[in-house]
């Protein structure tokens, strides 16, 4: 399946609670004695219900009810109204990528559950079919267990992992990780961070020290800071991430379990609320169910052909 059918086979819970809804205000807002006035006051109330029911957020909601309202229509449909102004919350969200490496080092950070330590694994496997050459770094040394579940993941993956102790400093262990990935051409470092909340003075001190030890061996580093966010939990997600990536420095966010909510329209929530980019999506539980966010593949796949 390519990575439009993946997508979309993700969305088919949000699009089953949305569609028929959305199909009717279509229908009635683009009858050939509509089409070409402006959006009339209840259509743009029956939009906004549907928008807010698929978690697309009040901010981003509020965003695409103005602009189809003050928008001329000029033949153009509603429903393509609707998707011009979604990819343009996701255009004003993106960033270029940092610059420096090699290798690049990225930090994946969020609170336990998210699906961060999978996520870990997922990517390896991702960049290594890419044909590049990433090396894993098992960071978490307080949660019990998590470098064998890592590890787990990497040999999955087929990818190589620098470990340590239990207990061991997590900064001195991407140090060991950077020195390695340096004298086998490993490139990018992937650095499994320790789950925690923005208020845990000393995770948040310790992953301050992991970004100068990082800075301090290659220039530019870290210069991906991933924030994985569960989609089921929605709007939470949103308050909980925009308290945590301050103190982080994200740069850009990894939704997973993209395929296990009804709200998937939370994707333009995130963009619009944070203004970062979306990097990779979670589309389900194999190892290969890590796919990069494509803004157009995911409108196309919310908005399916029923539309």
């Amino acid at each position: 399946m390519g990575l439009f059918g993946r997508i979309r086979e993700s969305l088919s819970r949000t699009t089953r609670q949305i569609v028929d809804r959305f199909d009717e205000i279509v229908r009635t807002a683009d009858a050939p004695e509509r089409r070409s006035r402006p959006v009339d006051v209840e259509t743009i109330e029956a939009l906004e219900e549907v928008l807010i029911a698929a978690d697309v957020g009040v901010g981003a909601t509020s965003r695409i009810i103005a602009a189809v309202g003050k928008r001329p229509r000029n033949g153009a449909s509603l429903r393509d109204l609707v998707k011009r102004e979604i990819r343009d919350i996701f255009a004003a969200a993106d960033r270029a990528p940092a610059a420096g490496g090699p290798p690049r080092v990225t930090l994946v950070v969020g609170v336990n559950g998210t699906g961060k330590t999978t996520t870990v694994g997922k990517l390896a496997n991702l960049l290594k079919q890419e044909g590049r050459r990433p090396l894993i770094c098992a960071a978490d040394t307080f949660r019990a267990a998590a470098v064998e579940q890592l590890e787990i993941w990497a040999n999955r993956a087929g990818v190589e992992m620098v470990r340590a102790r239990e207990g061991a400093d997590p900064a001195a262990v991407v140090f060991d990780a950077i020195s390695s990935g340096k004298a086998k051409g490993r490139d990018p470092i992937l650095v499994d961070t320790a789950g925690r909340l923005h208020t845990r003075v000393n995770l948040m001190n310790e992953l301050e020290k992991i970004r100068r030890v990082a800075a301090r061996e290659v220039t530019g580093a870290p210069h991906d800071v991933l924030l994985v966010l569960d989609a089921t939990v929605g709007q939470n997600g949103v308050t909980q991430a925009r308290e945590f990536m301050g103190a982080a420095g994200v740069n850009g966010i990894v939704l997973t379990k993209l395929d296990g909510t009804a709200k998937g329209g939370v994707a333009v929530a995130v963009a619009n609320d944070l203004k970062l980019p979306i990097r990779y999506v979670g589309v389900g539980e194999a190892i290969d169910d890590l796919v990069e966010f494509s803004v157009d593949e995911y409108v196309d796949g919310l908005f399916q052909d029923k539309w």
